[in-house]
């Protein structure tokens, strides 16, 4: 039984290389040479993984973060008949992602929202400078049973412990997992509030995230 080796290191490949075509030909190259489709996915997903780490790495910008996202898009789009039904259109879990109010950093976000997305969550990002009651919204009316919360200032970071009081207030704290981040966030201020979960980078909080759908 072949462990395809060499297509997982050419998708990973054409992934860092960050080109729609490459990636497309990357899976479709899998696929042919047997690879089951939920693999290819698994595989691409890994190598989107390791974008978000050059990213941070300042090897990767923005730009290209966005096409090696565009190019896993549109590549399962291609798989999605050869996976199995129950896994078409299939989300972990609903999230929505945004700067908090007072806050317009806006790029940290949307990376992690990026990076949400290929990790199999069904995004909403709100963008920035998000009042707090449009979260509280999401959460009640949008069937959001997660939260990412950004803050790039001292400032405004003090606006996630509000959101987290407003969830309880609202009844609704049990009902979502919040994760908060940005630069001056640490996991000794997650802990202070009450967050559920705290990452320093994007590429590592797929992971926490998927961890805390248990």
């Amino acid at each position: 039984m072949t462990s395809f080796e060499n297509e997982r290191k050419a998708i990973a490949a054409a992934m860092v290389a960050y080109k729609v075509p490459g990636i497309q030909k990357a899976a479709a190259d899998a696929k042919a040479a047997g690879m089951e489709a939920t693999d290819i996915i698994e595989a691409m997903g890994a190598g989107m993984s390791e974008v978000g780490v050059l990213f941070e790495r300042g090897k990767l910008f923005l730009p290209h973060v966005l096409s090696a996202a565009n190019g896993m898009s549109a590549a399962v789009k291609a798989l999605e008949a050869d996976l199995p039904k129950d896994q078409v259109g299939t989300k972990l879990a609903k999230v929505c992602m945004g700067t908090v109010e007072g806050d317009v950093h806006d790029i940290g976000k949307s990376i992690c929202s990026t990076m949400l997305q290929c990790g199999g969550f069904d995004v909403v990002d709100l963008g920035r400078d998000v009042p707090s009651k449009d979260f509280i919204a999401q959460v009640k009316d949008n069937g959001c049973s997660m939260m990412g919360l950004s803050a790039l200032m001292t400032t405004t970071m003090t606006v996630q412990r509000d959101i987290i009081g407003m969830l309880k207030d609202a009844g609704l704290r049990d009902d979502v997992k919040v994760m908060v981040g940005g630069a001056p966030v640490t996991q000794t201020w997650a802990d202070k509030i009450g967050a559920d979960c705290y990452s320093e980078s994007a590429s590592e909080q797929v992971d926490r995230a998927k961890a805390l759908l248990g």
